[in-house]
Protein backbone atom coordinates (compact mmCIF):
# COMPACT_ATOMS: atom_id res chain seq x y z
CA UNK A 1 0.00 0.00 0.00
CA UNK A 2 2.67 2.19 0.80
CA UNK A 3 3.64 2.74 -3.04
CA UNK A 4 -0.17 3.92 -3.16
CA UNK A 5 0.63 6.52 -0.77
CA UNK A 6 4.18 8.13 -1.84
CA UNK A 7 4.99 11.09 -3.38
CA UNK A 8 6.61 11.95 -6.65
CA UNK A 9 7.82 14.52 -9.08
CA UNK A 10 4.63 14.52 -10.28
CA UNK A 11 2.70 13.41 -7.19
CA UNK A 12 3.68 16.22 -5.55
CA UNK A 13 2.12 16.38 -2.94
CA UNK A 14 4.51 18.14 -0.57
CA UNK A 15 4.25 21.09 -3.21
CA UNK A 16 2.90 24.20 -0.18
CA UNK A 17 0.12 24.38 -2.64
CA UNK A 18 -1.33 21.12 -2.83
CA UNK A 19 -0.10 20.46 0.78
CA UNK A 20 -2.32 23.27 2.04
CA UNK A 21 -5.42 22.51 -0.08
CA UNK A 22 -5.54 18.62 0.95
CA UNK A 23 -5.37 20.00 4.61
CA UNK A 24 -8.37 22.63 4.19
CA UNK A 25 -10.37 20.07 1.80
CA UNK A 26 -9.99 17.60 4.61
CA UNK A 27 -10.65 19.99 7.36
CA UNK A 28 -12.99 18.93 10.31
CA UNK A 29 -13.36 15.22 8.64
CA UNK A 30 -12.12 11.52 9.74
CA UNK A 31 -13.99 9.34 7.33
CA UNK A 32 -11.64 8.12 4.39
CA UNK A 33 -15.23 8.20 2.39
CA UNK A 34 -15.76 11.54 3.03
CA UNK A 35 -12.75 13.05 2.53
CA UNK A 36 -12.02 11.20 -0.79
CA UNK A 37 -15.25 12.91 -1.81
CA UNK A 38 -14.64 15.96 -1.16
CA UNK A 39 -11.30 15.82 -3.07
CA UNK A 40 -13.35 13.92 -5.85
CA UNK A 41 -15.53 16.78 -6.26
CA UNK A 42 -13.09 19.55 -5.88
CA UNK A 43 -11.06 18.54 -8.78
CA UNK A 44 -14.09 17.35 -10.66
CA UNK A 45 -16.46 21.09 -10.61
CA UNK A 46 -13.21 23.51 -9.88
CA UNK A 47 -10.57 22.47 -12.28
CA UNK A 48 -11.11 22.86 -15.90
CA UNK A 49 -10.87 20.28 -18.05
CA UNK A 50 -8.48 21.40 -20.52
CA UNK A 51 -9.96 19.82 -23.93
CA UNK A 52 -13.24 21.29 -22.70
CA UNK A 53 -12.23 24.93 -22.08
CA UNK A 54 -9.94 24.95 -24.57
CA UNK A 55 -7.05 26.01 -22.31
CA UNK A 56 -3.40 26.64 -23.72
CA UNK A 57 -1.99 25.24 -20.55
CA UNK A 58 -1.02 22.14 -20.37
CA UNK A 59 -0.12 21.13 -16.97
CA UNK A 60 1.23 17.54 -16.15
CA UNK A 61 2.54 18.14 -11.64
CA UNK A 62 -0.07 18.16 -9.22
CA UNK A 63 0.71 21.72 -8.15
CA UNK A 64 0.90 22.93 -12.10
CA UNK A 65 -2.97 21.78 -12.29
CA UNK A 66 -4.18 23.40 -9.06
CA UNK A 67 -2.21 26.56 -9.74
CA UNK A 68 -3.77 26.55 -13.15
CA UNK A 69 -6.95 25.40 -12.16
CA UNK A 70 -6.90 23.42 -15.46
CA UNK A 71 -5.84 20.23 -16.78
CA UNK A 72 -6.68 17.24 -19.47
CA UNK A 73 -8.24 14.22 -17.89
CA UNK A 74 -4.43 12.69 -16.75
CA UNK A 75 -3.72 15.51 -15.09
CA UNK A 76 -6.75 16.02 -13.08
CA UNK A 77 -5.89 12.33 -12.35
CA UNK A 78 -2.50 13.46 -11.26
CA UNK A 79 -3.97 16.39 -8.63
CA UNK A 80 -6.97 13.74 -7.60
CA UNK A 81 -4.19 11.62 -6.56
CA UNK A 82 -1.94 14.07 -4.78
CA UNK A 83 -4.83 15.37 -2.90
CA UNK A 84 -5.75 11.80 -1.72
CA UNK A 85 -2.29 10.45 -1.04
CA UNK A 86 -1.74 13.87 1.33
CA UNK A 87 -4.72 12.60 3.19
CA UNK A 88 -3.46 8.95 3.98
CA UNK A 89 -5.49 7.43 1.52
CA UNK A 90 -4.26 5.35 -0.60
CA UNK A 91 -4.42 6.20 -4.92
CA UNK A 92 -3.39 4.46 -7.91
CA UNK A 93 -4.09 5.21 -11.68
CA UNK A 94 -6.87 4.03 -14.23
CA UNK A 95 -6.84 4.14 -18.20
CA UNK A 96 -9.58 3.42 -21.15
CA UNK A 97 -8.85 3.82 -24.46
CA UNK A 98 -11.33 5.66 -26.23
CA UNK A 99 -12.55 7.14 -29.38
CA UNK A 100 -11.52 10.85 -29.05
CA UNK A 101 -13.12 11.84 -31.99
CA UNK A 102 -14.85 14.48 -30.20
CA UNK A 103 -11.00 16.28 -30.58
CA UNK A 104 -10.20 14.95 -34.31
CA UNK A 105 -12.14 12.44 -36.57
CA UNK A 106 -11.32 9.01 -36.33
CA UNK A 107 -8.33 8.58 -33.66
CA UNK A 108 -8.14 7.06 -30.36
CA UNK A 109 -6.65 7.92 -26.60
CA UNK A 110 -5.76 7.02 -23.58
CA UNK A 111 -8.04 8.64 -20.61
CA UNK A 112 -7.00 8.70 -17.31
CA UNK A 113 -9.08 8.22 -14.37
CA UNK A 114 -7.75 7.17 -10.55
CA UNK A 115 -8.60 3.50 -8.45
CA UNK A 116 -9.43 4.90 -4.70
CA UNK A 117 -8.77 2.54 -1.60
CA UNK A 118 -11.34 3.14 0.73
CA UNK A 119 -11.48 1.51 3.93
CA UNK A 120 -15.08 0.23 3.73
CA UNK A 121 -15.40 -1.08 0.12
CA UNK A 122 -11.33 -1.43 -0.93
CA UNK A 123 -10.69 -0.60 -4.41
CA UNK A 124 -13.33 1.97 -6.48
CA UNK A 125 -12.16 3.65 -9.24
CA UNK A 126 -13.19 7.28 -9.98
CA UNK A 127 -13.06 9.81 -12.73
CA UNK A 128 -12.76 13.78 -12.17
CA UNK A 129 -12.58 14.35 -15.81
CA UNK A 130 -15.27 17.30 -15.30
CA UNK A 131 -18.84 16.64 -16.24
CA UNK A 132 -20.87 18.39 -19.33
CA UNK A 133 -23.26 17.58 -21.50
CA UNK A 134 -23.44 13.73 -21.94
CA UNK A 135 -20.75 13.24 -18.90
CA UNK A 136 -22.01 12.80 -15.42
CA UNK A 137 -19.20 11.41 -13.66
CA UNK A 138 -20.29 10.68 -9.49
CA UNK A 139 -18.80 9.97 -6.84
CA UNK A 140 -20.84 6.43 -5.36
CA UNK A 141 -19.27 3.49 -3.82
CA UNK A 142 -19.99 1.22 -4.53
CA UNK A 143 -21.38 2.03 -7.53
CA UNK A 144 -18.60 2.77 -10.10
CA UNK A 145 -20.17 6.04 -12.35
CA UNK A 146 -17.21 6.99 -14.97
CA UNK A 147 -17.79 9.86 -17.54
CA UNK A 148 -17.81 6.98 -19.78
CA UNK A 149 -18.38 3.40 -20.84
CA UNK A 150 -16.55 1.95 -23.25
CA UNK A 151 -17.73 0.65 -26.69
CA UNK A 152 -16.71 -1.15 -30.16
CA UNK A 153 -12.97 -0.56 -29.92
CA UNK A 154 -12.38 0.63 -26.81
CA UNK A 155 -11.31 -1.36 -23.32
CA UNK A 156 -10.32 -0.50 -20.18
CA UNK A 157 -6.36 -1.20 -18.76
CA UNK A 158 -7.05 -2.95 -16.01
CA UNK A 159 -4.35 -2.37 -14.00
CA UNK A 160 -4.28 -0.57 -10.77
CA UNK A 161 -0.89 1.40 -11.25
CA UNK A 162 1.04 3.37 -8.56
CA UNK A 163 2.56 5.81 -11.07
CA UNK A 164 1.05 7.28 -14.17
CA UNK A 165 2.07 5.84 -17.33
CA UNK A 166 5.23 7.31 -18.73
CA UNK A 167 3.27 7.59 -22.24
CA UNK A 168 0.91 10.17 -20.61
CA UNK A 169 3.53 12.11 -18.58
CA UNK A 170 5.44 12.45 -22.02
CA UNK A 171 2.90 13.75 -23.77
CA UNK A 172 1.76 16.43 -21.50
CA UNK A 173 5.72 17.10 -20.45
CA UNK A 174 6.31 18.02 -24.43
CA UNK A 175 2.77 18.68 -26.22
CA UNK A 176 2.32 22.50 -24.56
CA UNK A 177 -0.59 24.05 -26.66
CA UNK A 178 -4.36 22.69 -26.86
CA UNK A 179 -3.92 22.19 -30.77
CA UNK A 180 -0.76 20.34 -29.84
CA UNK A 181 -1.96 17.62 -27.32
CA UNK A 182 -5.41 17.33 -29.58
CA UNK A 183 -2.77 15.90 -32.46
CA UNK A 184 -0.38 13.90 -29.77
CA UNK A 185 -2.87 12.37 -27.19
CA UNK A 186 -0.92 8.85 -25.29
CA UNK A 187 -2.46 6.19 -27.20
CA UNK A 188 -1.83 2.24 -26.33
CA UNK A 189 -2.71 -0.11 -29.22
CA UNK A 190 -3.90 -3.39 -29.42
CA UNK A 191 -1.77 -6.32 -30.50
CA UNK A 192 -3.72 -6.66 -33.43
CA UNK A 193 -3.64 -2.88 -34.69
CA UNK A 194 0.30 -2.51 -34.42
Amino acid sequence: MQLYLQVTGIIDYDHSLVAAEAKRLAKGLTDDTVIAKCCFEFVRDEIRHSGDAKDDITACRASEVLEHRTGWCYAKSHLLAALLRANGIPTGFSYQRLSCSEYKPGIYCLHGLNWVYLKSYGWYRVDARGNKEGVDAQFDPPHERLAFEVSKNEFDLSENYTEPLSEVVEALQTYKSYEEMVCHFPDIKLKEEI
